[in-house]
């Protein structure tokens, strides 16, 4: 087996796109994204008589003097069984970080640990095997973390959307169902975006970090990671828009029938039961006391239209990812992250995709986590909770990844607040 540096676009792209484990994160384009943030990206491979079995986007970031780390994001593009495959890979990759100062080289594989219910429960383990194997390597776990402590998610809901929109739709939960049922009432405008709605997108992504205690990137960030995706037919920008005259039109009429349902309603009858007309009063009086106060939200609103919601996809081989997305604290009760996703999933079915990945959940599903209603809300979709093995640290140099992992935390801890 021969190892190879510096692989070319056409030869790399070609066997990422055509392996089971093929990822756009270890397309060759994300090392062009991921240089934004001052990573170097290095594209390696192994071949036996000629022929690429393996490959890897191996993304280098200094980190002090001449010392840098090594991240290989969802893991080497190779068969994780073939030991022999497994071993010299990592050998090869051992040496090449080292002899460039590397102190450790991380992956996050896109492999499952485990097949779970949509509330947690195991039903079958999968991949336990495969940590030991990697832990035999030389590889340290990271252990099975519950929420977003490492570099990437290693939980998220996959969406199977290969039979269609009817089929997705009646394994949705009711609740989701029943907002798609009422079809769009508030007349949102849901669309494809392009270039020009990045700052459009960015306003709602800093509404949700504000809101949420997120770190937000820069948002050069986000056009480079649109624009050098895009061009390769690897990203969408979706956005939902609400026109406010249209809008407060339509609380205008909503509130006149339910005043006109109230006025009906205590019209005295003999034949009707009180205790029910009074049931149905209070239901009325509550529902009009509802879009009153929402009507007023509106009045509020100085711009013409306003960007309720927008993501950033990406997409690769057969699957959509919702990757970047945020939403305005404002008229979050029409509902447009639903259309939004609803949008995203219907055209992934037309375009051919097979699942929808929405990038990311806890581990922990308790009401008292900070992104439970996240949780819930990607879980109402109908999609396979998913459990990923996680994160591996192949340590170069002891002392100094010692201090790494020290250090590190603190700052991230610290931006976090």
């Amino acid at each position: 087996m021969e190892f190879i540096e510096n692989l070319d676009e056409k030869e790399y792209e070609e066997f990422v796109q055509k392996h089971i484990k093929g990822h756009f994160m270890q397309s060759y384009y994300w090392g062009n994204v991921s240089s934004f943030k001052h990573f170097k990206p290095h594209y390696l491979g192994l071949k036996e008589n000629g022929k690429l079995i393996a490959t890897a986007l191996l993304l280098e970031k200094h980190l002090i003097h001449k010392y840098s780390f090594f991240y290989c994001p969802r893991g080497f593009v190779c068969d994780y069984k073939n030991l022999e495959v497994l071993k010299t890979f990592i050998t090869n990759l051992k040496k090449y970080c080292k002899k460039r100062h590397g102190l450790f080289l991380r992956m996050d594989p896109d492999i499952p640990l485990q097949k779970l219910d949509s509330d947690g429960n195991v039903i079958e383990k999968l991949n336990y095997d495969l940590i030991e194997n990697l832990k035999e390597l030389g590889f340290k776990h990271s252990g099975f973390n519950k929420n977003f402590e490492n570099d990437q998610p290693r939980y998220t809901f996959r969406l199977d959307i290969s039979k269609g929109m009817e089929d997705i739709r009646k394994n949705m939960h009711p609740t989701t169902r029943k907002i798609f049922n009422k079809g769009n009432i508030y007349h949102l405008n849901i669309y494809k975006g392009s270039k020009k709605d990045i700052k459009d997108f960015y306003d709602t992504m800093i509404d949700t970090a504000e809101r949420e205690n997120l770190v937000l990137s820069p948002i050069g960030y986000y056009e480079t990671f649109y624009e050098k995706l895009h061009e390769k037919n690897m990203s969408d920008i979706y956005l939902v828009k609400g026109n406010i005259d249209d809008l407060k039109k339509n609380y205008e009429k909503k509130i006149k029938e339910i005043k006109e349902e109230i006025s009906l309603a205590n019209i005295k009858d003999e034949k009707k039961n009180q205790e029910k007309v009074a049931i149905k009063l209070k239901e009325l009086n509550q529902q009009l006391e509802k879009n009153q106060s929402e009507l007023e939200e509106l009045t509020k609103i100085q711009e013409k239209e306003i960007v309720l919601s927008a993501i950033i996809t990406a997409k690769y081989q057969n699957k959509v990812w919702t990757i970047h997305g945020g939403n305005k604290t404002c008229l979050r009760y029409l509902n447009a992250n639903y259309w939004l996703y609803y949008q995203i999933i219907e055209d992934a079915v037309k375009e051919g995709y097979q699942i929808v990945d929405f990038f990311g959940t806890t581990g922990e599903p308790e009401k008292d986590n900070t992104v439970y209603g996240i949780h819930l809300f990607k879980k109402r979709f109908g999609g396979e909770y998913t459990e990923f093995i996680g994160q591996f640290d192949y340590v170069i140099h002891p002392i100094l990844y010692f201090g790494y992992r020290r250090v590190f935390p603190k700052i991230r801890k610290f931006l976090g607040k």
